[in-house]
């Protein structure tokens, strides 16, 4: 059974398509207005073997915060839609990745409960234009959508650059993880037989 989704999502404030296969290879086609996101998105599906499509019009002229954020709702919608049950699939997901002088570990699980702590501040306030504190506003959005727990943990950094990027690098491969399928359980990974929501 394929594993994907479709969300669209329309609001006075953003206009966004996005589609989601999570047995894909990598595969990324993003138009969201917002340069250094759409790069942090493409990292995102390269890292975490997923093919993702989003096209994304946003109020841009007020500033980049309902874009990025609603493309994580949408993004925690897809992720929640195609996981289905989670039969058969590890669950659980962690991942401590090095980007230069940083190191950022991500521990997801998929049970069903909304649960986050972002422990990785950003050293400035921007990334050219972007701002730097967006990237904790998208997990927040993807994780409460997606009901998953998630935890990221910056060791250390200087670079803001690369602290972003090691953020979506290891919670991608963390996601990786806990997606793939575990040939030892072919069941839910619950004593309690479910996870839904």
């Amino acid at each position: 059974m394929p594993r994907t989704a479709q969300i669209k999502r329309d609001t006075a404030e953003t206009q966004i398509e996005l589609a989601l296969d999570l047995d894909g290879s990598g595969r990324a086609e993003l138009v969201t207005g917002v340069g250094f996101f759409d790069h942090m998105l493409t990292l995102l599906a390269k890292h975490a073997a997923i093919d993702l499509a989003v096209h994304a019009k946003g109020d841009l002229h007020v500033d980049q915060h309902h874009t990025v954020e609603d493309v994580g709702i949408c993004l925690g919608q897809a992720l929640r839609q195609a996981v289905g049950d989670k039969a058969g699939i590890r669950r659980y997901g962690h991942f401590t990745l090095p980007m230069d002088e940083t190191l950022v570990t991500a521990a997801v699980d998929l049970g069903g409960r909304y649960a986050m702590h972002f422990a990785a501040p950003m050293p400035t306030p921007k990334i050219g234009d972007f701002d730097s504190q967006l990237v904790e506003e998208f997990w927040q959005a993807v994780a409460a959508n997606a009901l998953m727990n998630l935890h990221v943990l910056l060791h250390y950094g200087r670079n803001t650059h690369h602290v972003a990027e090691a953020v979506f690098k290891s919670t991608a491969r963390a996601l990786r993880m806990a997606l793939e399928a575990d040939p030892r359980m072919p069941g839910v990974p619950s004593t309690k037989g479910t996870l839904g929501s």
